[in-house]
């Protein structure tokens, strides 16, 4: 491997270069992993920033024709578009199932555009282990806006809130029984909700669910950093383009003013300390299986609390104490 080569490959924007950097970064090998840190470090360039979208909505709302759609007409405007869409991990090969470049080709056959489909290996919520890398690295090559599609609505919306600028729930109409269904936790973090399928028969449909939710936004209380307005339901149509510039000038706006006021700066500031702590976090916890000694005794540890021979709690103090050589 070499990896100069691809660190220039990646600031240079070339596609082949960032697959195979992002392919990189996912291996869960401790050998790839120096490698990794070390192209992350060398890829490194705070001047290169993208506005980093979070998307998410249940299934079938329609994710996937709304980026195509969105990605193209921002490609239209002369920007470039990375796509994570972060797929359900196969049980046998771990491998992404969705094909996210079948479910959007125009967008995929675009030289301005990259679409990554990542498999989420049984992480919580849904979202890819190495997803804030992978957006690290489409920020090098010079992508002008990175879109973190997840799987579904849980919690991995706040995972995904860590790791964008902006966050937008995707829902499709009807009101009553599903906004009751979407966590108020959810809705905290939105900061745009967009009710597609706004067109034909759905129409007006769309536009009372859009009232719906926008009124229960308003019932919550406005974020500190955030200009009068938001969080904001909008209705939008990816299959007639209706609304597409709309939201995505209000996305626009919304960064403009916090990167104006300094909350994008603080906000940034803060995930990458966040990470940095889970990033040790996972450490940790790859020690438990990559190490031999360590295994075997988080194993006894184990069987001792399977059989009441010790409490949980006591189990866990004495192996933080074997883990930081004090057993």
């Amino acid at each position: 491997m070499d990896l100069d080569a691809m660190i220039d490959g990646v600031r240079g924007g070339k596609r082949r270069a960032l697959a195979r950097a992002i392919t990189l970064v996912e291996s869960a090998r401790s050998e790839d992993r120096k490698a990794a840190a070390a192209l992350l470090d060398g890829v490194a360039d705070p001047r290169r920033q993208a506005l980093r979208i979070g998307l998410s909505g249940t299934p079938g709302v329609g994710k996937s024709t709304f980026i195509e759609a969105s990605g193209l007409m921002l490609i239209g405007q002369g920007r470039s578009v990375a796509v994570l869409a972060v797929d359900p991990s196969s049980t046998r090969s771990g491998g992404s199932i969705l094909g996210d470049k079948t479910r959007m080709p125009q967008l995929s056959r675009d030289p301005r555009a990259f679409i990554r489909p990542s498999p989420s290996q049984t992480e919580l919520g849904g979202v890819a282990r190495r997803t804030r890398e992978a957006i690290a690295l489409c920020e090098a090559a010079g992508f002008d806006v990175v879109i973190v599609e997840t799987v579904g609505v849980g919690q991995s919306e706040t995972i995904v809130a860590q790791m964008t600028d902006i966050f937008t729930l995707l829902l499709a109409p009807g009101g009553g029984d599903e906004l009751q269904g979407v966590k108020r936790g959810i809705m905290e973090i939105a900061d745009l909700i967009l009710i597609n399928k706004a067109d034909g028969d759905m129409k007006a449909q769309a536009e009372r669910t859009r009232a719906d939710y926008a009124g229960a936004l308003h019932l919550l209380r406005r974020r500190d950093g955030d200009p009068e307005g938001f969080p904001k339901a909008l209705s939008v149509s990816s299959t007639e383009d209706a609304g597409l510039s709309q939201a995505w000038e209000e996305m626009a706006s919304l960064a403009d003013y916090r990167r104006g006021t300094g909350h994008w700066d603080r906000t940034r500031a803060a995930q990458s300390r966040h990470w940095f702590e889970e990033a040790v976090r996972h450490g940790i916890v790859r020690h438990l299986t990559a190490d031999a000694a360590t295994r075997a005794r988080m194993e006894d540890l184990g069987r001792a609390v399977a059989a009441g021979e010790t409490a949980p709690s006591a189990a866990a103090d004495r192996m933080i104490e074997h883990l930081f050589g004090r057993d």
